[in-house]
């Protein structure tokens, strides 16, 4: 049988649903037609079963007329639309309801208990109570019934009758606007109260077992929860609606909206505010606002971090551009204000309001320090006008985030209290359309610091390291083939130019140069080496040439003096030819006359080693071997004497990508997506500990073959750039045979270096082990590691280069060596065998059997195949007797 609560219920869902129909009919819908700026065709309403319904609709058709003209009549209109929406889905589930509890008395042996739609569905039920009270409070908040009353203020008077039917207790004296306040509030409130009650009741009747219990008290609890959450959402409502009131106009246009809602008011609760100045302090549930005077400072919570004070009476607020404390004048009001700004804030991050009502929610109380938001920079400074959207920590960008200027700068990447840290990618339009330039860098302190890949509009790349923002260090910048004139430098930076030892390929004159700069300019010692063969060695200063020089043709011919950049011989010189012969005296010019000589031709010398002069070495004591490349080996030092950090790591080793198009496409969607260390089994840990496991020289080779194969090992990350500078000195226009002696130099170096580099890794492993550091080697004892363990290693990487120099350098010597085989190979195989000294008892002729039958050619063509193995078995030994000579 059905209980008397449940009949109870079913009258309670029945009044209810009448007057929602009556209040659609005689509140919403003129409220809608006095919202719009009716011209003519107003909707025809009937009343049925005591529910007004449009004619020809349902509930929920929505009225077609214009807008109004004014902005604010405009969203009044848009607040009673969605008021009316969520009354009639309010309307819908209690007719629902009204339904199920139908059935339920219709069929009490068929239909449990369980499927009244209040027990089964509260949570949904509490949905649509809670997108009404939102609605409604919103309409409250910002006065939409006043405003649409005043539009057809003679039409409601007449209707006061009809409110007071809908209102118990209503007065007469009253106004219009709040009895629609009431009308629409005062049925909603009465109706959750019933429901608490009665089922409170329902649920005393049934057994503490009863399969219903649990959903019973379920139901009781959330709608005794939104009962709570009722009273508090109109109260702030009723609030905020009373604020208006006591602002200006200016300030009411600028902080009215719908989704303020005032949680506190200094009038109220008095407080202070340090170092700025205000007025008055209002909090809503969704920004804190400082008033003084017509100025208006917004702070939205989500990026507003509360710091407890020292003082028992304040308490500090961290914003992303000010930091201010509130004061009040007893401990108890500045507890008040801390826990409703505390509150808020948790309840902004969380998105939605706190059910049942604010701070008392189960999560917890205190807001997280991290957090993620967007805010527009006001100040001057950086990130002036900028705005940063990312993660945040007490007030600074920290983590990961993206700052965009209005002039179309990006910048995505990491942050770090407030300035760009570690890796980031930021784009810097330039004034031709559709070019920027793109920086693929790693930051430190908000400036490009480390390693980077920066791309130019100019079609230029610039790939290597950076210091406070500009290229310093190693770098190669070097510009495609299509631009006018196309150039690849790889050297030394300092300060965003080039200084130091660097080399420059000028593709469009076909010339390299090898030697010294200071700021952006050659200056200093430097080799010149053509495509045409002519190498020369002179002193340069602000990007000329001074002095004397030394000038190599193709032929080998030397020449010592002065001459000018386009290789004309001027002034005191001498000119000593392959030959020996020598020609000294003073050299000039004349206008299409050729080369004009002054001197002496000495033909009497001694003809000087026939390798002398061709084997002249160019650069040797002039470019200090130990000096040239230190900007690689700088950023590893500093990398181990801060103790291999692995955040560090990747702005050493630079970052890695799988293409170019990798690259292309990081550029265009502000990412890269990076080949991290950790991913390739190449974190630092691993690296130091794998180090101290291979000590023992058997281990030790095999240790340092794997680390100098492996690009994200920082030994294997010097040894390619190494490589890079060793191709660009010495590959294409720099292979030149004077230049043998400065590459064999810097491959010994560079096994030095990387000797020196696997010891300060070992001694930092050891050092994060707690065990003693290894003692210095003595210069025999490295030496004798570095040509043992290192220099075979390396070699295989440099000896493209190498074999192409001494191909070069010995090219004469091959080809006489190569002539006088060929030579050999037209002798008669007798003749052949008696030149090479071979004694007549090892000619293969004593093993032939002369008849009379076999022919002659047989004997020589065995005679031949003989002497040429054994030519094959003597070149190699010739070659390399004659090599080491």
């Amino acid at each position: 049988m059905c209980s008397p609560e449940e009949a109870a219920l079913l009258r309670l869902e029945e009044v209810f649903s009448a007057t929602l129909a009556r209040i659609n009919s005689f509140v919403l819908q003129p409220l809608l037609e006095a919202g719009h700026d009716w011209k003519a065709g107003c909707p025809v309403y009937e009343v049925t079963l005591g529910r007004c319904l449009p004619l020809g609709g349902s509930v929920g058709a929505s009225v077609n007329a214009p807008e109004p003209s004014d902005p604010w009549g405009r969203e009044c209109l848009q607040l009673l639309q969605q008021l009316h929406r969520s009354s009639q889905q309010l309307w819908e589930v209690t007719e629902e309801s009204l339904h199920s509890l139908q059935e339920r008395l219709r069929h009490p042996d068929s239909i449990s208990l369980e499927s009244l739609l209040l027990l089964h569905c509260a949570d949904r039920v509490l949905q649509v109570h809670l997108e009404y009270i939102e609605s409604y409070t919103s309409c409250v908040a910002v006065q939409a019934f006043q405003k649409a009353v005043k539009r057809r203020s003679e039409y409601w008077q007449g209707q006061r009758k009809v409110l007071q039917q809908l209102l118990s207790g209503m007065s007469s004296e009253g106004s219009v606007g709040t009895a629609l306040v009431q009308a629409l509030r005062q049925p909603l409130t009465h109706h959750v109260h019933q429901y608490v009650l009665l089922l409170l009741s329902l649920g005393d009747t049934v057994g503490e077992r009863h399969p219903t219990r649990e959903l019973l008290v379920h139901a009781a609890t959330v709608f005794g929860n939104l009962q709570s959450f009722m009273r508090q959402e109109l109260d702030q409502a009723m609030a905020t609606q009373a604020l208006w009131h006591t602002l200006s106009s200016r300030l009411r246009d600028v902080l009215c909206t719908p989704a303020h809602r005032l949680l506190q008011d200094s009038q109220d609760i008095p407080v202070t505010v340090t170092p700025l100045r205000a007025e008055r302090v209002l909090l809503f549930d969704d920004a804190l606002v400082l008033l003084q005077g017509h100025s208006v400072h917004t702070f939205d919570l989500k990026l507003v971090w509360v710091e407890p004070g020292q003082d028992r009476c304040m308490f500090h607020l961290l914003t992303p551009e000010e930091e201010f404390s509130l004061c009040s004048k007893d401990p108890q009001c500045r507890v008040a204000w801390q826990w409703k700004v505390t509150q808020a804030v948790c309840q902004t991050l969380r998105g939605k309001k706190d059910f049942p009502v604010l701070g008392a929610g189960l999560e917890l109380s205190e807001p997280p320090t991290c957090r993620c938001g967007a805010y527009t920079f006001r100040a001057e400074g950086r990130f002036s006008q900028a705005t940063y959207e990312g993660e945040w920590y007490w007030g600074r960008p920290h983590g990961k985030g993206t700052l965009k200027w209005p002039d179309g700068r990006n910048h995505v990447g990491d942050f770090c209290q407030g300035l760009e840290h570690g890796f980031g990618i930021r784009l810097v339009p330039q004034a031709s359309e559709d070019k920027f330039d793109c920086y693929k860098c790693h930051w430190r302190e908000g400036s490009m610091c480390g390693y980077g890949i920066c791309e130019y509009s100019t079609s230029e790349v610039y790939k290597g390291y950076f210091q406070e923002g500009l290229r310093h260090g190693f770098g190669v910048l070097e510009s495609t083939p299509q631009t006018p004139q196309p150039c690849r430098y790889t050297g030394h930076w300092e300060r965003g130019q080039r200084s130091g030892y660097g080399i420059e390929e000028d593709s469009d004159r076909g010339e390299r140069y090898i030697g010294m700069w200071q700021a952006d300019q050659r200056h200093g010692p430097g080799v010149m080496v053509t495509q045409a063969g002519v190498c020369y060695q002179a002193t340069f200063q602000a990007d000329k040439m001074v002095g004397p020089g030394i000038l190599l043709s193709e032929d080998d011919s030397l020449y010592e003096g002065t001459f000018t950049r386009d290789l004309t011989f001027v002034g005191k010189g001498k000119v000593t030819f392959p030959n020996g012969f020598t020609l000294e005296g003073s050299f000039g010019s004349g206008a299409g006359r050729g080369l004009h000589i002054q001197g002496v031709l000495d033909t009497a010398a001694l003809p000087s080693d026939p390798g002398s002069t061709r084997k002249r070495q160019l650069g040797l004591g002039v470019f200090p071997v130990e000096s040239r490349w230190q900007g690689v080996y700088g950023p590893f030092q500093d990398f181990v004497q801060a103790g291999c950090p692995g955040d560090l790591q990747e702005a050493l080793l630079g970052f890695h990508v799988q293409s170019s198009r990798e690259l292309r496409k990081s550029q265009e969607y502000l990412c890269c997506e990076r080949t991290h260390p950790e991913d390739h089994a190449g974190r630092m840990e691993d690296i130091l500990e794998e180090l101290l496991q291979h000590r023992a020289p058997e281990a030790l080779q095999q240790c340092l073959r794997k680390a100098l194969n492996n690009s994200l090992h920082p030994l294997g990350k010097l040894l390619r750039t190494l490589m890079l500078t060793f191709q660009a000195t010495y590959s294409g226009i720099g292979a030149n045979k004077h230049l043998q002696g400065l590459a064999q130099e810097e491959v010994k170096q560079h096994a030095q270096e990387l000797w020196a580099a696997y010891r300060c890794l070992l001694q930092v492993a050891l050092q994060c082990k707690g065990q003693a550091p290894e003692e210095d080697e003595d210069a025999e004892t490295r030496d004798l590691q570095v040509h043992r363990l290192v220099l075979p290693l390396v070699l295989p990487s440099f000896y493209s280069e190498l074999f192409t120099l001494y191909l070069l350098l010995h090219e004469r010597e091959d080809s006489l060596y190569s002539q006088g085989i060929a030579n050999l190979s037209l002798f008669p195989d007798t003749k052949l065998l008696e030149f090479l000294d071979v004694q007549k008892h090892l000619w293969p002729l004593k093993d032939l059997t002369l008849t009379t039958n076999q022919r002659y050619s047989l004997v020589r063509d065995k005679c031949f195949l003989s002497a040429t193995e054994c030519l094959q078995k003597m070149i190699p030994v010739t070659s390399t007797s004659r090599r080491r000579t």
